[in-house]
């Protein structure tokens, strides 16, 4: 399937580092952050690993899950974790979804249909599981980032758009290239200056369909 903007992400059960799961369920009421990886004991991954676990404390202060996925299995996930704590010297709390049989992988169209793990497979053989999905409490999908093996992911940047949707979920704004938290946001062109001015009070208009204001309290 093609998974779209603001559709349903996929439900599903899996087999996990922290035992087993049903996705949305797992998900409740939270913000959560799924992100794929091709192999287990692979350098960038790693270090990718690393970087999410180190931010632990700022997924939970935005009430947001995060959850790993790798086709590869339990066993060798929970080897693999130690030398992820080993190499970010953080614990890595937060689960990893065993996709042995690339269902996930499949149902977040990360892989075609026919894709298989051949016997003696290399991380180029599911290349394209490198993404990043962002879901939302209503279970739909905000946000997808899509890596090359060779490039790893700057998760700042996964925080930095976190923060930028629940803003805007939250005060119906939008925000304007390289936003971060505390700076001017854009009045969507779909409110009238009338309700804008209701609404925002002070605003800059730059273009008609370019009005800036503060972030509302």
């Amino acid at each position: 399937m093609s998974l779209r903007i603001n559709e349903v992400v996929p439900d599903f059960e899996a087999d996990t580092s922290q035992g087993k799961i049903r996705f949305h369920e797992w998900i409740g009421d939270s913000w959560a952050i799924l992100f794929s990886h091709p192999k287990d004991f692979t350098p960038v991954c790693t270090t990718e690993f690393g970087a999410v676990a180190a931010l632990d404390a700022e997924w939970k202060k935005r009430g947001t899950k995060v959850i790993g996925v790798s086709v590869d299995g339990v066993e060798e996930h929970k080897r693999w974790i130690s030398d992820i704590e080993s190499y970010c010297k953080n614990d890595v709390h937060f689960p990893i979804i065993a996709d042995e049989d690339l269902k996930v992988s499949k149902l977040f169209d990360m892989l075609p249909a026919e894709a298989y793990l051949p016997d003696g497979r290399t991380p180029a053989d599911s290349a394209t599981v490198r993404s990043v999905f962002i879901i939302g409490p209503d279970k739909q999908l905000k946000l997808s980032m899509t890596y090359p093996m060779s490039v790893g992911r700057n998760f700042a940047e996964v925080l930095r758009a976190l923060d930028a949707l629940q803003t805007t979920t939250q005060h119906g704004i939008a925000t304007p290239a390289d936003w971060t938290v505390g700076q001017d946001v854009i009045i969507p062109p779909s409110v009238s200056n009338d309700d804008a001015k209701a609404k925002f009070g002070e605003y800059e208009t730059i273009f008609p369909y370019l009005r800036r204001t503060k972030l509302p309290k």
